[in-house]
């Protein structure tokens, strides 16, 4: 192996690092990216950090503490998956930072997609004469921060649709006057314990009224540690009462409706002026920061979503219970997904 190949191959394992430190922050850092950063004296690594919690201090900050001899920062390599940043935000720019401690060589994962950072930090190391490598692991960066690159790069949230449907293709029985309101689950107990903990990586939740109004759901973190994340309603007609628990001012709710502009309390109404509602969550999330939605509204919705091709991945229950007949489940084509069996049911992801 020549010494390039064998360069390379050190930069890819230790940028495999980075993106394992940097995971530690999902539900935590949004709407920052996922960061990690290794710095490596001598191939040995002398310092690590993450980017732990939104407004806390960055990847870079928090490696290059880490270090207890500071002069062999001046002699090692810093490895980062972002983009140093290069502005005044809730912390100062990384990039003075590391070029204040004359590290001379940076290994970049990827290009910051903000048009605040973009280049502008990697600019900024080569005019202080630090060498740059970009590229090491380029896709498994790409795949872990999709929801940063997704949102930046085509100004709306990463879509995750979300159902559980039974064995023979329905997500729910037929109901009637008679039929108690809550979930019909399909799923079992460590299914939704695993939902809970998607939830908590999102930035924001969406259902339509249907949902509300047969399950009254709170749309929260529960049985998993995390925030909760925005509660987004369609209620095109305003029917949906006071009482149900998605207005129950616990956490922060957007009611999409056609009419009613007004916030009370944690809850905002909005009107869309157009008939095209994924439009206008995908402007509004853009307007308040919200990198990512998982759909877990009805047939309709999630149907809306799939025949107007305006989502990223689909994660799908598939139970042991048959229905023999109910409201069917939206059409995607599972098999293409990764299929993985947790608990006593089947979960099938697929990428749009």
């Amino acid at each position: 192996m020549s010494n390039t190949d064998k360069t390379l191959q050190r930069d890819r394992e230790f940028m495999i690092r980075c993106l394992d430190l940097a995971a530690k922050g999902a539900g935590k850092v949004a709407p920052n990216p996922m960061v990690g950063c290794v710095i490596v004296h001598n191939n040995k690594i002398i310092g690590e950090g993450y980017h732990i919690e939104f407004g806390g201090p960055h990847a870079e900050v928090n490696a290059i503490n880490s270090v207890e001899n500071k002069e062999l920062l001046k002699s090692s390599t810093l490895y980062v998956n972002l983009e140093p940043c290069s502005h005044y935000g809730k912390t100062p720019p990384c990039s003075d930072l590391i070029v204040s401690h004359k590290i001379p060589r940076v290994v970049i994962c990827n290009m910051d997609p903000n048009a605040k950072v973009s280049g502008k930090g990697i600019k900024k190391l080569n005019n202080a004469g630090i060498v740059t490598e970009i590229g090491i692991c380029e896709n498994e960066g790409n795949f872990l921060n999709r929801r940063f690159f997704t949102f930046h790069k085509q100004k709306k949230p990463y879509i995750i649709l979300k159902w559980a449907q039974s064995k023979d293709g329905f997500i729910d029985i037929i109901r009637n006057a008679d039929t108690p309101i809550g979930p019909n689950w399909i799923s079992d107990e460590i299914s939704r314990v695993l939902v809970h903990k998607w939830r908590a990586e999102e930035m924001g939740i969406l259902v339509g009224t249907q949902t509300v109004l047969k399950d009254n759901p709170s749309l929260t973190v529960r049985d998993w540690r995390g925030n909760s994340p925005i509660r987004l309603v369609i209620d095109k007609k305003n029917i949906l009462t006071n009482d149900l628990k998605v207005f129950d001012n616990k956490t922060e709710t957007i009611i999409f409706n056609e009419t009613i502009d007004q916030k009370k309390g944690k809850t905002e109404w909005i009107s869309c002026n157009s008939k095209d509602y994924i439009k206008c969550i995908d402007e509004v999330c853009f307007e308040k920061g919200i990198l990512s939605l998982i759909v877990e509204g009805g047939e309709k919705l999630l149907s809306s979503y799939i025949s107007s091709n305006c989502w990223n991945e689909a994660r799908v229950f598939v139970g042991n219970r048959k229905f023999n007949q109910g409201v069917k489940a939206p059409k995607i084509e599972l098999t293409s997904g990764k299929h993985h069996i947790i608990g006593q049911t089947n979960l099938y992801i697929v990428n749009s």
